[in-house]
C-alpha cells in the first residue's frame, strides 16, 4: 500500500508540474474558452425555434467548438511551445469528425434509453445510473481523441473503456478527492449532465469546474453574492487547468502499467 501511494503521489506530482508550466504557455486558451462559450449561448437561443432541425444546427456547433478546444489543450499538453492567437484559428475544424462521429454513437442509444423507460416508474433512477455509468467508462474520450491513434468512434470507446478499467483508481481519484466533502448526491445530482455526451458537449466543460467551484466556496461559508461573483470569474481558467491535468495525466498513465509505476515508486524510495 505505501508503494502504491508513493507512486500515485509521484505521478500527481508530475502532471500538475507539467500543468503548471503548461498553462503559463497556453493561459490564451482561457480566453478562446470564454469565446466558445458565448458563440455556444449564441447558437442555443438561435437554434431554439428551429426545432429539431436546430437540434441537429446545434450538435455541428457544439463538435466545432469542443473539437477546437480538444485542439488547443492538445497544444497546451503536447508541445512546449507557446500557444498564441493563431492557434485558436488554426483549431477551429479540427477533430469536428472524431466528436460529431463518437456523438452520433452515442445519441442513438441513449435516445433509444430514454424512449423505453418513459414508460418505467423508476425510469428517472435507471437512466441517472447509466448515465453515470457512462460518464465513468467513457470519461478520457477526450484524451483518447487527441492521445490516442484511431479509425472510428468505436474505437475511442473501447480505448476508453480499457483504459478506465486499467487506471481507474489513478484517473478518478483527483476528482474524488474534490468531491469528497459533498458525498454521492453531488455524482447522483451531476450524472444527468455529465453522462450523455461523455465530456463532448462543450457546456459540459464549464458544468463540471462550475459546480464544484460553487459547492467549495458555499461549503467555506463564502456570501452568496461574493461565491457567485468567483464562481464566474474562475470556472473557465478552472475548466482549462482541469483540462490540461488530465491530459498530462493521460500521458503519464497511458501504455504504462500500475506494476511498472510502483516500480518506479520503489526506485524512487530507495534513492
Amino acid at each position: 500500500m505505501t508503494d502504491l501511494l508513493r507512486a500515485i503521489w509521484s505521478l500527481y506530482q508530475g502532471a500538475l508540474r507539467a500543468t503548471v508550466q503548461s498553462f503559463i504557455r497556453s493561459w490564451i486558451i482561457v480566453l478562446a474558452v470564454v469565446l466558445f462559450a458565448a458563440a455556444m449561448v449564441l447558437a442555443t437561443s438561435l437554434s431554439a425555434p428551429l426545432g429539431f432541425l436546430g437540434g441537429f444546427v446545434l450538435g455541428a456547433v457544439n463538435a466545432l467548438l469542443v473539437g477546437a478546444t480538444l485542439s488547443l489543450v492538445e497544444q497546451a499538453v503536447c508541445s512546449r511551445r507557446r500557444v498564441g492567437v493563431q492557434d485558436i484559428r488554426d483549431s477551429v475544424g479540427r477533430y469536428f469528425w472524431d466528436v460529431i462521429s463518437l456523438g452520433f454513437v452515442l445519441w442513438v442509444p441513449m435516445l433509444l434509453l430514454d424512449k423505453g423507460l418513459e414508460a418505467n416508474p423508476n425510469g428517472a433512477v435507471f437512466a441517472a445510473a447509466m448515465f453515470l455509468l457512462l460518464f465513468i467508462l467513457l470519461n478520457p474520450a477526450p484524451e483518447v481523441i487527441y492521445q490516442v491513434r484511431h479509425d472510428s468512434p468505436l474505437d475511442v470507446i473501447r480505448e476508453s473503456y480499457e483504459f478506465v478499467i486499467d487506471n481507474w483508481i489513478e484517473w478518478f481519484l483527483p476528482l474524488a478527492v474534490a468531491v469528497a466533502p459533498f458525498g454521492l448526491s453531488f455524482f447522483f445530482a451531476m450524472s444527468g449532465r455529465l453522462g450523455r455526451g461523455a465530456g463532448l458537449d462543450f457546456f459540459q466543460v464549464l458544468i463540471l469546474p462550475f459546480t464544484l467551484l460553487t459547492a467549495w466556496l458555499g461549503y467555506l461559508g463564502l456570501p452568496e453574492l461574493a461565491s457567485s461573483g468567483l464562481v464566474i470569474l474562475l470556472t473557465p481558467p478552472l475548466a482549462v487547468a482541469m483540462f490540461i491535468f488530465r491530459g498530462h495525466l493521460f500521458a503519464a498513465l497511458h501504455g504504462t502499467s500500475r506494476r511498472q509505476r510502483l516500480f518506479q515508486g520503489r526506485t524512487m524510495g530507495g534513492e
